[in-house]
């Protein structure tokens, strides 16, 4: 299944580039466009973080058929490990209005996971909730500052 919104092109660059303790947050739309992108802890060089990041696109969007199958067996909002590639671990969690949260990452971490999901689930609901919030506008700093200082946090 191609989801068109996700990607652009895929890279075939070397996917074990990713920094030790590194991951990608994604948060894609119900319409399987990406609404929101962070990368834990940020890369250095900007070749090697064009290269790594369209890598772990690839990943996650492979994954998310993955997902859109297991949401429908599980009453959880939490899908745990979702799917794995070479060292890379795939984990999901899906909200109440099929927003989709995807995290890529290369360690086994289940506890700071479930709790980084969990907290960014209700710094979502409360940028959702704000009546000054557009849906199509773009993510407000405060948004993405919370969401980094909970990766900080928890990975």
């Amino acid at each position: 299944c191609f989801r068109p919104g996700l990607l652009l092109f895929v890279s075939h660059g070397d996917p074990e580039t990713m920094p030790a303790g590194g991951c990608l947050f994604v948060i894609v739309g119900t319409d399987d466009k990406p609404i929101y992108q962070a990368e834990f802890p940020e890369a250095r060089s900007q070749r090697r973080e064009d290269t790594l990041h369209l890598n772990q696109l690839t990943v996650i969007h492979a994954a998310l058929d993955m997902v859109d199958e297991l949401v429908w067996g599980t009453q959880a909002m939490y899908l745990k490990q979702v799917d794995r590639f070479n060292d890379f671990y795939v984990s999901a969690f899906v909200t109440a209005s099929h927003a989709r949260f995807m995290l890529l990452h290369d360690a086994r971490n289940e506890d700071g996971v479930k709790q980084f999901f969990t907290d960014a689930y209700e710094a979502y609901v409360r940028l959702l909730m704000n009546p000054f919030f557009d849906s199509g506008a773009k993510v407000p700093a405060s948004f993405d500052q919370r969401i980094r200082l909970l990766g900080k946090k928890h990975f």
